[in-house]
């Protein structure tokens, strides 16, 4: 008997056959693989979340009101029903989170509220309002594509981001206000578009697959696929939690009767072989456009021709929400997508269990030879929050221009920034620290609050190498090193790695400048994994280094006397013991080899390139 539902998304379904017995089994036993890699929390870690949502509704009412006051003191009415109202998008909307999971969040105020508001009074009234110690990690990013503040609320992240309604100076009822209505979007600017179509894409894209428990299940193993990949990060130029729920969905649209286990193994199987840049669509666009405002067109708008991956989100107006892709991340992208298929076919074939599709990434202890370090570093730990999410928001951007480097194939960035903290009595400790010195990092304080420093290894010492440094434009030897960031300088088979200067517009670190007393460094390292182009045999990153650098130093906020920059080079066999978990093999030197004159080791010929310089 034909199929005769709905046609879900642009196209007819590829097949609308009813899962057999084996496919039923294996979405089954995909369940219980997800189960026993603990991506479902329990009912108390849900209604915590939900307690907190309950919580920042009433510090948004609030919010709301202090700022009626402030701004139509005289206006009673006004400011006895000024309410906002919040809204989650994401994974909690899409009903996908697990433990850890941060809860994407949405504040609507009235149109008297503005962006400006937003980030100049919420910060300060989420540690006014809520109990001692409950928020944490507070970091508001007001410059960000989509602005935002980040924090944790009683151990679970938040990430909040804001929009206005013009149209309303008064809200209705709590639950009333529905985000659908077209007419919302009038009198927006482009972030406040951005902020509002978070909660209505989430929302579509529910609406738009044909059976949302099956979506849901599928969407949990490739989420949790992608992660484990480290492909995973919307901020470093990877897809998101709702790129992926829109290619998850694409698939389902495609086979509206298919088991979860199915349309994981449809997901790989098509995906990898999605011939880009055709767009992922799940409906239609709007033809007749409610609004004068700008929607994804690559005929029209021709920035949106150069997107390399776009999946167009379904809610009006509609927006690419892969536009921040880079060609080397697209690369691995499609690396990691080619590899699940042959996993996929393996799984399906019973050749090998659901685990297999969740083995961790390799970046660290097989991926590449040379890496780069970003090192994001403040001496004050709230400086270092504002300041390292700035940073982290534009590494794509040097990913970007380090790809355009004729000697370079792929920059891949990591998806997740390493914190550390250190503690130093003096300016030439604060330097190392600067150049990538782990010597002086704090594992952690007892309880009177004195600090244990994490001691290198006596076998990291001994093998430790002094690190150049450059003065007056000469290559020096340094008495002080970097335990993970290759050193030596030679033309024909190492890799220097001088120190970079500091931007002209930062005064060098004195050590009188410094307080006597041990004083707290905070440092964020991003790691870009460099994969060589062939035949390369130099690399100069000075002008993408310090491109960058500048753009980062050219932020309104940036403080050259709190805030510091530096980008290392650092060696597979030099990188730290805490990117590597427990069991996990840390690349060694290459052993030598027999093969000399009279029997004597013959040294492995080192590959190109010879010379990585990263010089200002």
């Amino acid at each position: 008997m034909a199929y005769s539902g709905r046609q879900w998304g642009t196209t007819p379904p590829i097949s609308t056959a009813l899962p057999t017995q084996v496919e039923v089994e294996a979405s089954d036993a995909l369940f219980e693989e997800l189960k026993r890699q603990g991506t479902f929390e329990s009912k108390l870690e849900t209604d915590k979340r939900h307690k907190v949502l309950t919580d920042l509704r009433r510090l948004v009412d609030e919010f709301v009101r202090r700022i009626a006051r402030e701004k139509e003191p005289h206006n009673t009415v006004l400011i006895r029903d000024a309410r906002g109202e919040v809204f989650t998008y994401g994974s909690f909307c899409l009903g996908v989170y697990g433990p850890g999971s941060d809860i994407d969040t949405l504040v609507v105020a009235p149109r008297y509220v503005t962006r400006e508001d937003y980030f100049k009074h919420f910060p300060g009234m989420l540690k006014e309002m809520t109990p001692k110690g409950a928020v944490t990690d507070l970091t508001p990013v007001e410059d960000a594509f989509v602005p935002i503040i980040k924090f944790e609320y009683w151990g679970i992240s938040i990430d909040l981001i804001f929009s206005r309604i013009a149209t309303l100076k008064q809200f209705p009822a709590h639950g009333e206000l529905k985000l659908t209505n077209n007419e919302y979007l009038r009198g927006l600017d482009e972030a406040e578009l951005r902020s509002l179509n978070g909660t209505r894409v989430t929302n579509e894209i529910l609406n738009l697959v044909p059976e949302q428990s099956t979506f849901r299940l599928a969407l949990r193993a490739i989420k949790l696929w992608a992660q484990r990949r480290a492909i995973y990060a919307n901020i470093i130029g990877f897809p998101g939690g709702v790129v992926w729920a829109m290619l998850v969905a694409r698939i389902c649209q495609l086979y509206p009767r298919a088991a979860s286990a199915t349309i994981v193994a449809k997901f790989f199987f098509i995906i990898s072989k999605w011939k880009w840049p055709q767009p992922v669509m799940l409906k239609a666009m709007e033809e007749n456009a409610p609004l004068s405002v700008r929607v994804w067109n690559p005929k029209v708008y021709k920035g949106d021709g150069y997107h390399l991956m776009p999946v167009i989100t379904p809610a009006y107006p509609e927006m690419c929400a892969t536009f921040n892709i880079t060609h080397s991340n697209k690369a691995v992208i499609q690396r990691e997508l080619e590899r699940g298929n042959g996993i996929a076919d393996k799984i399906v074939s019973g050749a090998v269990p659901w685990k297999a599709l969740f083995v961790k990434h390799t970046f660290f202890t097989q991926g590449y030879k040379y890496y780069l370090a970003v090192i994001v570093t403040s001496k004050e730990k709230e400086a270092h929050k504002i300041w390292s999410g700035f940073v982290e928001s534009k590494v794509r951007v040097l990913v970007a221009n380090l790809e355009r480097h004729p000697s370079i194939a792929i920059a891949h960035p990591f998806n997740k920034g390493f914190e550390r903290r250190h503690t130093v009595k003096c300016g030439q400790e604060f330097e190392a620290i600067l150049d990538g010195s782990l010597a002086y990092i704090v594992k952690g304080e007892d309880e009177e609050g004195t600090v244990i420093k994490d001691e290198l290894p006596d076998a990291a010492k001994d093998d430790e190498e002094p690190k150049p440094k450059i003065e007056d434009g000469t290559v020096v030897q340094s008495a002080t090193a970097a335990h993970h960031v290759e050193s030596t300088a030679s033309l024909k088979d190492r890799v220097s790695s001088p120190n970079v200067k500091p931007e002209a517009e930062e005064k060098p670190v004195k050590m009188e400048d410094l307080s006597i007393k041990e004083s707290k460094v905070y440092t964020t390292t991003h790691y870009i994994g460099l994969e060589l182009a062939e035949g390369a045999k130099s690399l100069d990153l000075s002008f993408q280094v310090n491109e960058y650098k500048d753009l980062c130093h050219a932020w309104d906020k940036y403080d050259s006397k709190l805030n510091f920059l530096s980008v290392q080079h650092v060696k597979n066999i030099n990188l730290p013991e805490d990117v590597f978990e427990p069991g996990e093999a840390k690349p060694t030197r290459p052993l030598k080899k027999p093969g000399g004159p009279n029997g004597a080791l013959a040294q492995r010929k080192r590959p190109a390139p010879s010379d990585v310089r990263l010089l200002e």
